[in-house]
């Protein structure tokens, strides 16, 4: 075989590569994409026309009409859904951040007696469902009688040991442990050394896990739904949930439904446009290491 045709081979090769890898790239993005098309499409069309025209059909269009009908439904209950879905997201994740973030850092920079024994339980709590762990909390907050209270899905969301796992890591690679040393030699204490310190260095760490939490909390279903029974506590994803078991006997009821599921997105877009440079660089801590 001559060395032209070696590297013939090899160029066909290559781009057969190419073409194969871009069409799974298409794939996966059009797989991506289709869904939020779809919504965004259906939620400008009016109950009648959602079924009966074409859905790229824009003589339909009808979002203010969607919108004024979502928030006039049941005397403005999407909005007290909206601020319980903000209540438990923002504050929840916020808290939850900062308590996995401490507990990560503790972790990497104190030795105490039993650190790995608990340290391995979250690790194995990582691997446990949320759905499992569902019902033994509500018999705990049964008991505390904080059941069908905003307490029950709010304390129950403050403690994510995937978070505690990741907090751990940014701390080996963000915190040096002779800045710590040098704090202490100042006569610093250690919480001093941690608020003032430990969690300045621990900035885009705090931040991936604030996203990871506000997105789980966020979409969270399975516990609100054991815990709370008061629809005017329910977080965006109950209240909706309800509305659509309700479409199957009323149709009026999908496109308030579609155009709120268009509207809970919007926060959650907002977040990761402004906390992405802060994401990013946490993602790729430690990568040249």
């Amino acid at each position: 075989m001559t060395t032209t045709e070696l590297g013939g081979r090899v160029r066909r090769g290559t781009r057969a590569g190419t073409i194969a890898t871009n069409v799974v790239i298409a794939a996966g993005t059009l797989y991506a994409l289709l869904p939020l098309l779809w919504l965004l499409l259906a939620a400008t069309k009016n109950a009648e026309a959602l079924f009966s025209s074409n859905l790229l059909d824009v003589a339909n269009f009808d979002l203010a009409g969607n919108i004024e009908a979502l928030l006039d439904e049941d005397d403005g209950l999407f909005l007290r859904w909206y601020a319980n879905s903000i209540l438990y997201a923002v504050i929840g994740a916020a808290v939850g951040a900062l308590v996995s973030t401490a507990a990560g850092y503790v972790f990497d920079k104190y030795s105490f007696r039993g650190k790995k024994q608990l340290y391995a339980l979250v690790l194995i709590s990582v691997m446990i469902p949320g759905t499992v762990l569902a019902l033994p909390m509500y018999l705990i907050a049964s008991r505390l009688e904080l059941a069908n209270t905003m307490w029950a899905v709010f304390l129950t969301v403050l403690f994510n040991p995937f978070g505690v796992y990741l907090a751990r890591i940014f701390a080996t690679g963000y915190v040096p442990g002779e800045v710590l040393e040098a704090a202490r030699v100042d006569g610093a204490s250690e919480l001093h050394i941690f608020f003032r310190i430990g969690l300045r260095m621990l900035g885009p760490g705090f931040v991936t896990v604030f996203l990871f939490q506000l997105t789980s909390i966020w979409n969270n279903f399975f516990l609100p739904l054991v815990m709370l029974s008061d629809e005017k506590l329910y977080p965006l994803s109950l209240g909706l949930y309800s509305w659509n078991s309700q479409a199957t006997i009323t149709p009026e009821y999908y496109p308030i439904v579609i155009v709120g599921s268009l509207l809970a997105l919007i926060p959650l877009v907002v977040a990761f446009l402004m906390l992405q440079r802060y994401w990013r660089s946490g993602l790729t801590a430690g990568s040249v290491k």
